[in-house]
């Protein structure tokens, strides 16, 4: 087992991964910016050091220092957490290169897994049902318009090299195609430095579901059921939740094996996501595979009784996992609670907090780096907190959220809270009725003045 692992991350995740490694008796290295350094992953750590000013090119992105970190603490792992390195291939062969264990994908898996387009490829030599569209990428414009027409609209150009919503672009009819074929590359080649593009059928409001998955170095793989993850804006999520309401016995069966499937074709080891989407009449079609652990894991620890963060190690180390699968005995809703301000367009609020007072009681798990006095740097995501339910039912789930959202203050900055709280009232989310299109038409009700 490893002695020392330093996590290459900031935030709630940071400070998540820390709390295992204590529980396993292995010490700790934060690494921080100078934006960071109040912040409680750093207090909690055995160790911490700073890599650099607030920008994460200088600090979180700046493999050299992480790299330079770890050797002088003597630490014998690395932890990616989630955004950042975590999925990304030059990284993690830096590590191997200096003896140093990436408690993630190989470099190998990370670059076949994440090209879009190279995925796509790769599960249907699996055998896993894939959205119909182009084979790879897509070369130029001239075959663009062919693989469309024999696709069929409506269509959905994607960057091959994507992510959080970058570089996607629906196409409805082939007068929009050229438009939204330069728009969604120069976008690409913006956020990514690759403008590659390929393209799938638009799957109209489908329902954005993902399994869990965990493989090791024997190459067997289980899968720890679904989460939902719908509820999203501008392809961001805001809320999960496991079991999913739209989820069968027989669907879940079928895309729990697919996954495990995907898995162990490709020999993958660490903790994943195989992310689908499901059609109304329940066919499902591989999206992507994160090889990383998510934010949204909490919701299947707490549905399993299960570490994934202790899974992850345990497998880096070498240990194989059980081979058996999981499925949900409870359940959980996660809300992700943003530094944003929900009545102007979740416009960013970064500041100083100056009032906490955190939920509790039964089934609450509130997942924060942040306190009464803390400062948001404006330089970095703003999810600030992630707050979890967890119950015998889902309306029980629901219940307990909205009680958790009624006493999480904080003061100071704006946050995601009474969106949430909404949300939680909202007839169709409470029916389970929702897909990735809930938000395009949602209005939130207007601030009340409790003055």
């Amino acid at each position: 087992m490893f002695k020392k692992i330093l996590i290459a991350n900031r935030g709630e995740i940071a400070l998540r991964v820390i709390r295992t490694c204590r529980e396993m008796g292995i010490k700790s290295v934060a690494v921080y910016s100078k934006a960071d350094e109040e912040s409680l992953h750093v207090k909690f750590a055995d160790e911490a050091v700073c890599i650099g000013p607030a920008p994460s090119s200088e600090s979180y992105l700046k493999m050299s220092n992480i790299i330079a970190a770890a050797e002088i603490t003597n630490a014998d792992a690395i932890h990616p957490g989630y955004g950042f390195l975590s999925e990304n291939a030059k990284f993690s062969k830096i590590c191997q290169e200096h003896n140093i264990k990436f408690i993630g994908a190989s470099p190998e898996m990370i670059d076949r897994m994440g090209d879009k387009a190279m995925a796509k490829t790769t599960m249907i030599e699996a055998g896993v049902p894939c959205v119909p569209g182009s084979e790879g990428v897509i070369p130029d414009f001239k075959t663009c318009v062919k693989v469309a027409k024999e696709t069929g609209y409506p269509v959905m150009l994607k960057a091959s090299a994507g992510g959080g919503g970058k570089g996607m672009r629906a196409v409805w009819k082939e007068e929009d195609l050229e438009d939204a074929w330069d728009s969604a590359r120069h976008e690409s080649k913006a956020a990514f430095g690759n403008d590659d593009m390929y393209m799938e059928k638009l799957i109209e409001e489908p329902r954005h579901i993902e399994i869990q998955i965990v493989g090791d170095s024997t190459g067997r793989a289980c899968h720890l059921s679904e989460r939902d993850c719908s509820v999203q804006r501008r392809h961001q999520k805001l809320t999960e939740e496991t079991p999913s309401p739209f989820m069968t016995d027989e669907l879940r069966e079928a895309m729990g094996t697919a996954a495990v499937k995907a898995a162990e074709y490709i020999k993958y080891e660490g903790a994943g996501t195989v992310e689908f989407l499901v059609d109304k009449n329940r066919n499902f079609y591989f999206m992507e595979m994160n090889t990383r652990i998510q934010v949204e894991h909490p919701i299947t620890e707490q549905v399993i009784d299960f570490d994934l963060i202790r899974e992850q190690i345990m497998v880096a180390a070498g240990i194989p996992i059980s081979g058996k699968n999981y499925l949900p005995n409870l359940h959980s809703i996660e809300c992700r609670i943003n530094a944003e301000d929900p009545y102007n367009g979740f416009r960013p609020s970064p500041g100083k907090i100056t009032v906490l007072h955190a939920p509790g009681g039964h089934g609450i798990r509130l997942d924060t780096h942040v306190y009464a006095g803390y400062s948001i740097p404006p330089n970095y995501d703003s999810m600030i907190a992630k707050l979890i339910t967890t119950a015998q039912t889902r309306e029980e789930a629901i219940s307990k959220m909205k009680r958790a959202l009624d006493e999480f203050v904080i003061e100071g900055i704006k946050t995601t809270i009474p969106f949430h709280r909404q949300l939680m009232d909202h007839p169709d989310y409470i029916a389970g009725n929702y897909t990735t299109a809930f938000m395009d038409t949602w209005q939130m009700n207007e601030p009340v003045d409790e003055e």
